[in-house]
């Protein structure tokens, strides 16, 4: 799982059959300030999320696969939450 930042909508005419229905955003996971900014990744939404929303995001197939219903394809991340506020404890 990861926190992430919904940056944009993936629009695609032609894609995999298991994409069709099914909402794509372009998130990209939050870091501490310090640390290296991972790259943009594509994830099927399932928690209504829109541009500029922290999310939730998990990076697990086979999850991601058991939540949608389908097997054995190739979705990799989900959006699974909209998060409203992130507090961070000092050390």
């Amino acid at each position: 799982m990861l926190i992430a930042k919904v940056i944009g909508t993936v629009v695609s005419t032609i894609k995999h059959p298991v994409y069709h229905a099914q909402k794509i955003m372009l998130v990209q996971p939050l870091h501490l300030p310090g640390e290296k900014s991972e790259d943009a990744l594509i994830a099927v939404d399932l928690a209504q999320a829109g541009v500029g929303d922290v999310v939730l995001v998990c990076q697990e197939g086979g999850s991601t696969r058991q939540i949608i219903g389908i097997k054995d394809q190739p979705v990799r991340s989900s959006i699974v939450g909209v998060i409203d506020s992130v507090k961070l404890e000092g050390p």
